[in-house]
């Protein structure tokens, strides 16, 4: 008994020391912007990377960002790519996950290990065909093209749909299907109003998601009334050192929102994918 207790107390403290390091990992990075965006461009130069600046009320790094980075553009942009792409995501997904939950055809089980496979590959190395497809089709320098890839549907947004879809009663379908409703009409009327708690991780995953890509905003948006809140860090992007401290207010911007969203919507989150994740 004793060197079973020894043995989980010596666990549970290198569990604890992992998780301190990985801790320390994220914390140091986000102490060190913080820091530097309160900065002068002298105080940059002369403090080391921790030392607390003269005062957190020197806002005139973040009005700098602000205005030469175009975030109210940018902030429109991205707010027009996370509706479009999140709504229209959930509502695909949800669909995609009914029509594979609830009906018997051939090839389900096939279709579902596609979108498995689709995961499982990278998609940085689809970007060049797919890059091809839309320039035929004039569609790159638009939003258009980003919104299209964003509303393609995920493995991981159907899995959670899946899990919710097997907990309602297929009772409740055939009630419906009784009275005279079609499958349409069941979706909307008794599915999709189920699955509020799953829509709500869905909803914010995607958002955030989306919010935070460089990768396609930059490859597909091109110009300056294309930018959007991650693409326009690019503005402080040099070999200058005093546009550190510029940079470092501009990520602070770009972070807040997700910031935020992640503090109020937490609950909901972690809740919907571990409820996702237990089946019955």
């Amino acid at each position: 008994m004793v060197k079973r207790k020894k043995r989980v107390s010596i666990g549970r403290c290198f569990s604890y020391i992992v998780l301190i390091l990985a801790s320390l990992i994220i914390i140091f990075p986000i102490l060190f912007i913080v820091f530097t965006s309160f900065k002068t461009d002298s105080e940059y130069v002369s403090t080391t990377a921790f030392q607390l600046p003269q005062s957190f009320l020197n806002f005139e790094n973040y009005y700098n960002a602000f205005t030469s980075g175009r975030f109210l553009q940018a902030f429109k942009n991205s707010v027009i790519l996370v509706v479009v792409g999140s709504l229209g995501n959930v509502l695909l997904g949800s669909m995609t996950a009914y029509c594979l939950g609830r009906f018997d055809f051939k090839f389900r089980d096939s279709l579902k290990l596609l979108y498995v496979v689709a995961a499982a590959v990278p998609g940085t190395t689809l970007q060049v065909s797919i890059y091809m497809l839309l320039k035929k089709f004039g569609l790159t320098g638009t939003m258009i093209a980003p919104i299209l890839l964003y509303l393609s549907t995920d493995i991981v947004q159907i899995w959670i749909y899946l899990q919710y879809i097997d907990k309602i009663s297929v009772s409740l379908d055939e009630s419906a299907m009784l009275d005279g409703a079609s499958y349409y009409r069941i979706f909307i009327s008794i599915i999709f109003p189920l699955l509020t708690p799953a829509t709500a991780t869905v909803l914010i995953l995607k958002s955030v998601a989306i919010y935070n890509d460089m990768f396609v905003q930059y490859l597909y948006m091109m110009g300056d009334k294309m930018r959007t809140v991650s693409t326009a860090l690019q503005t402080f992007a040099g070999v200058s050192t005093n546009l550190q401290n510029t940079l470092s207010a501009a990520i602070i911007i770009v972070m807040l929102p997700t910031v935020i969203i992640f503090l109020l919507m937490q609950k909901k989150i972690f809740s919907g994918i571990v409820m996702g994740s237990v089946k019955e």
